[in-house]
């Protein structure tokens, strides 16, 4: 019995120490010009965030969520151009300007971009518009947010895919 617990006790203290072992890669998007008669590919995305969610049996209640968008290009050999990440409220009211000029994502990167737990300023029907372009023909990227939050004991995750609203290729 008391081999079980050292067993026990010795996995804690391997699991602790390997979280804060962990190393999170913090990428650099490079600014570029883009020729707006050299993009043959792009899109307009919608993508809906929350930065709230409401629990129990009534909107008195809402749990704060932090929400990451993510933009991973797909492609196997070309960059695309992100022009543009915005983040909206509720009321449809501009919030926050994420780029302020067109950013490279290379072949197979990803970014993100985070709205804290505590920003509640996007209320229950937040949302990103994300424009990205490419000036080849490319594999679209995923974009998509992921929602997480804690309240007491319970946890809550999810994602929500982006929806195309605006589609550009090289006949436009």
């Amino acid at each position: 019995m008391k081999l079980k617990y050292i067993f026990i006790f010795g996995w804690l203290i391997s699991s602790c120490s390997s979280m804060h072992s962990t190393v999170i890669h913090e990428e650099t998007l490079k600014e570029v010009e883009l020729n707006a008669e050299s993009i043959v590919a792009g899109q307009t995305l919608y993508v809906p965030v929350y930065s709230q969610i409401y629990h129990f049996k009534s909107k008195e209640y809402a749990v704060n969520l932090s929400a990451t968008l993510s933009i991973r290009n797909t492609d196997l050999s070309n960059s695309i151009i992100i022009t543009s990440v915005l983040y909206y409220d509720a009321n449809g009211r501009l919030i926050r300007r994420y780029i302020e000029k067109p950013v490279e994502l290379k072949s197979l990167a990803s970014t993100s971009f985070f709205v804290t737990e505590e920003d509640r300023s996007g209320g229950t029907g937040a949302n990103f518009i994300v424009e990205w372009a490419a000036e080849t023909t490319v594999s679209e990227p995923v974009i998509e947010a992921v929602m997480i939050g804690t309240s007491s004991a319970q946890g809550i995750s999810f994602i929500s895919s982006g929806k195309v609203l605006k589609q550009r290729n090289s006949a436009d």
